[in-house]
């Protein structure tokens, strides 16, 4: 039963004069409104709070991201290399003196162990931005501590991995979006809508240049810096893998981290970059809760290079051609080629094609980290969602097994298996140790 309010008009316009009182002493987002940038101002007690796992290069630009929706405030910080967390601590404190709108700055608790950030109750969601080999083991625990998770690309760095982290993500009811961000920018959204709405016809062939498979790590010993955690850094990682600047420069080198050519720790560019491209291809072929359902090694012969088969008969290979990190889709009635901020049509005129409004449509979001903290919001799944993280990493990850056995392997997108290949199958996992690895 609704409480009855028993407020007299006097106690009413009393208590109302008092808080208006109140408001004027407070900033101008508190009252609403919008900032030059025309976004809505948001009170304080509106705002996301963020955890960073991982403040290396790239937590420093999701950080920057982040704090341009003016929607959340870092909480806290996780990172094992002591100099690293310093400068993006710095960076975020010049952030805010840049820009006013987002309030006064408060102390951010950093810590060794992501753990620790994840029992701190003012935490709502964590942005991962580590290295691969730590993305499930850290989003799974993150799950089941109640964050929701908004974590890099490539999703997992096996099959296995990924399903995880979906199970997790589902079993707590957790808003998840994967750090594929190329689903938020136009001409992106545009390639899935003229794909899918039949403008260059049937689909035939997809080419896909995103650059060379991983290999095994072979980088010599080197001292490990001071203030740098090594053995945190591994993780979950059964091999204790010797220290390399490679895998984690110094912050006097403003450049990414070679750990990603190595398979210990990432997929190399079939991941790296295969995970922001073959996104788009499964995305414009309707394939975000599917997949190939064969891969086959170059053979030198009638596969000169890495080939998926999908169950529809459209083939797309991993191979190199004049545009670099790109798509070239060829159809029954034309082309297209797209890369980040350049898209071509054959018919030209395609390129600008209005789609409309009884036509098929994606998923809209023009912002990709917005569109996390709406989902938050909400409780609804965001652009790229868990499961569709899994299935581009997916894509990627068998790709590599493929290379790596160099053969054909047949593959059941249902049950996540390749077919009667106990070698292959075996790769779909790894194993990891005691303290920091989780059950797949």
């Amino acid at each position: 039963m609704k409480k009855q309010n028993n407020l007299s008009r006097r106690q009413f316009v009393g208590n109302t004069a008092k808080a208006l009182t109140g408001f004027m002493i407070l900033p101008r987002f508190v009252l609403g409104g919008k900032s030059k940038a025309g976004i809505s101002y948001i009170a304080p007690s509106d705002m996301i709070s963020l955890g960073l796992i991982g403040g290396g290069k790239q937590g420093k630009i999701l950080s920057n991201y982040f704090l341009k929706t003016e929607q959340i405030r870092f909480v806290a910080l996780s990172e094992v290399y002591r100099a690293k967390a310093e400068l993006t601590l710095s960076q975020i404190k010049d952030t805010y003196a840049k820009m006013p709108q987002l309030g006064k700055y408060s102390d951010i608790a950093v810590y060794n162990d992501f753990r620790e950030l994840l029992s701190q109750k003012d935490v709502d969601a964590v942005v991962i931005a580590t290295p691969d080999h730590w993305h499930a083991a850290m989003a799974v625990r993150a799950a089941e501590a109640g964050k929701d998770i908004y974590c890099e690309k490539p999703m997992a760095l096996t099959v296995k991995e990924g399903r995880a982290m979906v199970n997790a993500t589902r079993k707590y009811n957790r808003v998840f979006q994967t750090g594929s961000m190329q689903r938020s920018w136009n001409e992106f959204r545009q390639t899935a809508e003229l794909i899918r709405n039949g403008y260059i016809g049937q689909i035939k062939s997809v080419k896909v240049n995103v650059g060379p498979p991983p290999k095994k790590y072979d980088l010599p010993a080197e001292p490990v810096p001071e203030g740098l955690d090594w053995t945190k850094w591994l993780g979950p990682n059964v091999e204790a893998s010797v220290f390399n600047a490679e895998l984690a420069p110094p912050t006097s080198k403003d450049v990414y981290p070679n750990w990603r050519n190595y398979r210990e720790f990432g997929g190399g560019m079939v991941t790296d970059w295969g995970a922001h491209m073959f996104d788009i291809v499964q995305w414009a072929l309707d394939m975000d809760h599917s997949g190939p359902v064969e891969v086959i090694a170059p053979d030198g012969g009638a596969h000169p290079s890495l080939t998926y088969r999908y169950a529809n008969g459209i083939t797309m290979t991993h191979e190199k051609w004049e545009w670099n990190n790109a798509i070239h889709f060829i159809g029954s009635e034309g082309e297209l080629k797209v890369q980040r901020g350049k898209l071509e049509t054959t018919p030209a005129s395609l390129k600008d094609k209005v789609i409309g409004d009884t036509e098929k449509h994606v998923y809209r979001s023009t912002d990709h980290y917005k569109d996390f903290l709406d989902a938050m919001r909400k409780r609804s799944k965001p652009i790229c969602d868990v499961e569709i993280g899994q299935r581009t990493a997916t894509v990627c990850n068998i790709g590599n097994i493929a290379y790596r056995l160099n053969r054909k392997l047949e593959w059941d997108p249902v049950k996540e298996q390749f077919k009667n290949d106990a070698e292959a199958n075996a790769l779909l996992g790894r194993p990891m140790n005691n303290e920091w690895g989780i059950k797949i």
